[in-house]
């Protein structure tokens, strides 16, 4: 019996080490950028068959960018392009349709437009790129850069498991995943 004692200690030890830490989130999603005022206006003209053009203005990421983040804390659905759900190329997709420029619906597709960029280069606008499946070999995420700050480069994606949000690129996971910056505006 007491040979016993150690063996079960060691197990619950053991045991406990290995039990999965389960994560809960705050009913109430916060976002830690906001979109600004939708009456901004745009007075430019843009050109480019594209709707691409190599000097976008400000106003014109700032259009995209505001509009993707009126999508903030719709849920993740594969495939979704609507409020009622979303997947990451998805919000991308219809933020950029709905400030007139033409962009390929896929990730994996959108990752071979524009200049690929040093993540040292990143600005507003930008597009990240991400390798999140383990036996994937392709770019299967991406995100819109919505602020650059001190160095923490912040974008927002639809995940699958909180939706449209936006993260930083320091946090681990994606530090972890990220593949490449492209510049398409």
């Amino acid at each position: 019996m007491k040979r016993t004692y150690p063996f079960i200690i060691l197990l619950i030890f053991l045991g406990g080490c290995i039990a999965k830490k389960k994560t809960t989130y705050a009913k109430e999603r916060k976002i830690t950028v906001e979109a600004s005022p939708e009456n901004q206006s745009s007075e430019e003209s843009y050109e480019g068959t594209d709707g691409l053009d190599a000097h976008s203005s400000p106003s014109k990421v700032n259009d995209i960018i505001n509009t993707a983040l009126t999508y903030s804390g719709v849920r993740y659905k594969y495939g979704g392009t609507t409020k009622k759900g979303m997947d990451c190329s998805g919000l991308l997709y219809v933020a950029f349709k709905e400030n007139d420029v033409a962009f390929p619906r896929v990730s994996s597709a959108m990752a071979n437009q524009g200049k690929r960029i040093h993540v040292n280069q990143v600005e507003k606008g930008d597009l990240l790129f991400f390798k999140t499946s383990r036996r994937g070999k392709k770019i299967n995420h991406v995100g819109l850069v919505v602020a650059v700050e001190n160095d923490e480069i912040k974008f927002i994606h639809a995940s699958t498991s909180r939706g449209v949000i936006v993260s930083s690129l320091r946090e681990g996971y994606w530090n972890y995943s990220f593949v490449k910056a492209t510049r398409v505006l």
